[in-house]
């Protein structure tokens, strides 16, 4: 008698498979499908929290907040002025619009014009070399993963039974909060807290560290407290909470002087690498404080498996982790290998006015150099602060004697925009004179950044000996 023996379909053999649809997954997809490789992405969603619950719908929610705050000062200027109507569903709705928008160039159809495979469902692996896909295996030969990360909270007692909100569902309110605690003094909670102010809730912020922005220079995270303040955000800080309630349809939240009562309660306290779920165990890929643990190059402890982005435990921007996602697949696919981690990175906090961060902080180039200089430019002496009435802020500029940049600073409506340049000058070197001998336009913000390396620059060249022989020339001529 013959007997048939079925066997089991070989999982598909691809050259990259990439777990996360994220900005470090997509870049990573992105590039291994121009080398013409096989590349298949699994994600539970395309688009990563940046587009769904993160930089996308918080900044055009803060473009919303901003309109308000604006038409609330055009009777300075003669136009209208008072208060504005909002209606918050309104808004909502034009936030979701958005996210939209920006999410249909993420799609599996657009990515599968790109050569790129795309499934959608929960990932894990199976061994070092395949993952199941929502019940299909798939196998490669070299993975990237990029599963971002997820809301942090902190133990506290009663949070478990109480209505709370985090990053990922304060966009799906349909109501504006009559009064919101944020609790969470970072780069989200205190976005947030301003756009919800302007909105026209009542907002307290409390954090249990001394200062907003406390990752930023201090005279920056002063002038963000201080516009918090003025706007009409209740700021506590140095201020434990050592529990929070349910009471009356609203959150309470309680400290070891008082109690804090509000409408609704948003927990800003950090994110966390995404591991939980995909087996990584069974990959012999380590996780190293919560983090996917990974080398100078992001390659895992399995040689074949890299990671990027979030996951990794890195600094967690959006930028930051597609550069990664660059690296790790290049690395996987290609001959040699390139650094992928940074011991700087550029960053922005949207706030109003926006504070930006590149190179070195004053105190880290203090510590790192010993003597520097540091050069600096209240933006009322802008002329385009000026005539936008925006003139709280100011522009750092650190460099070393020499004059090559080390770091700069920016806090101002456009900082942003404004620390790209800077950023680059860092990078590749360039000193204050160079920001100064290159012509920028007139009036901008940017051209703070001449405005200042000029005025640093003169005062360089006419100081101490060079400015005697400088002088000494003149008299000659």
């Amino acid at each position: 008698m013959m007997v048939t023996v079925t066997r089991a379909p070989e999982a598909t053999p691809y050259d990259l498979v990439v777990i996360g649809g994220g900005s470090a997954g997509l870049t990573s997809a992105g590039f291994g499908a121009r080398l013409r490789t096989r590349v298949f992405l699994a994600a539970e969603r395309l688009g990563g929290d940046c587009t769904w619950t993160g930089c996308i719908p918080s900044k055009a929610l803060i473009r919303a907040a901003r309109l308000a705050y604006d038409l609330r000062r055009g009777g300075a200027m003669g136009i209208g002025g008072g208060e504005p109507a909002i209606d918050f569903a309104r808004v909502m709705a034009e936030v979701r619009a958005v996210i939209a928008r920006v999410s249909s160039n993420e799609t599996a159809e657009v990515l599968a014009k790109q050569g790129i495979e795309v499934a959608i469902g929960p990932v894990r692996f199976i061994d070092g070399e395949t993952v199941d896909v929502g019940g299909r295996p798939i196998r490669g030969q070299h993975f990237v993963i990029c599963t971002g990360a997820a809301p942090d909270l902190p133990v506290l007692d009663g949070l478990g039974s109480t209505r709370f909100l985090t990053y990922e569902t304060i966009f799906d309110l349909e109501e504006l909060p009559v009064s919101l605690i944020v609790v969470g003094a970072g780069a989200t909670g205190v976005e947030l807290a301003q756009a919800f102010a302007r909105l026209g809730s009542r907002v307290t912020l409390i954090d249990e560290r001394g200062a907003v922005l406390p990752e930023a220079d201090p005279e920056a995270s002063a002038v963000i407290q201080a516009r918090l303040i003025a706007e009409g955000v209740d700021v506590r800080l140095s201020t434990r909470i050592v529990d929070v309630a349910t009471r009356g349809g609203g959150v309470t939240v309680i400290t070891p002087t008082e109690s804090v009562a509000a409408a609704s309660l948003l927990m800003a306290t950090g994110r966390k690498p995404r591991v939980t779920g995909l087996d990584l165990e069974r990959a012999a890929v380590a996780v190293e404080g919560g983090a996917v643990k990974v080398d100078r190059h992001l390659r895992t402890t399995n040689p074949r498996i890299y990671a990027a982005g979030d996951v990794t435990g890195a600094v967690q921007f959006t930028h930051y982790a597609g550069w990664q996602g660059y690296v790790a697949a290049r690395n996987a696919l290609l001959p040699g290998t390139e650094e992928g981690l940074r011991s700087s990175v550029p960053w922005a906090v949207f706030t109003d006015p926006e504070v930006a961060q590149a190179g070195l902080t004053e105190t880290e180039a203090s510590a790192q150099y010993g003597e520097i200089k540091v050069h600096r430019l209240e933006l009322d002496r802008v002329d385009r602060a000026q005539t936008e009435d925006e003139r709280a802020g100011f522009l750092k500029l650190v460099s070393r004697t020499d004059g090559r940049l080390l770091g700069a600073t920016v806090v101002s409506r456009p900082g942003g925009e404004t620390i790209n340049e800077l950023a680059l000058a860092v990078d590749r070197g360039l000193s204050v004179a160079d920001l100064a001998s290159t012509v920028h336009v007139y009036p901008t913000f940017g051209f703070a950044v001449q405005q200042l390396a000029a005025e640093a620059s003169l005062e360089a060249a006419t100081a101490g000996v060079r400015g005697r022989a400088l002088r000494a020339l003149r008299r000659l001529s």
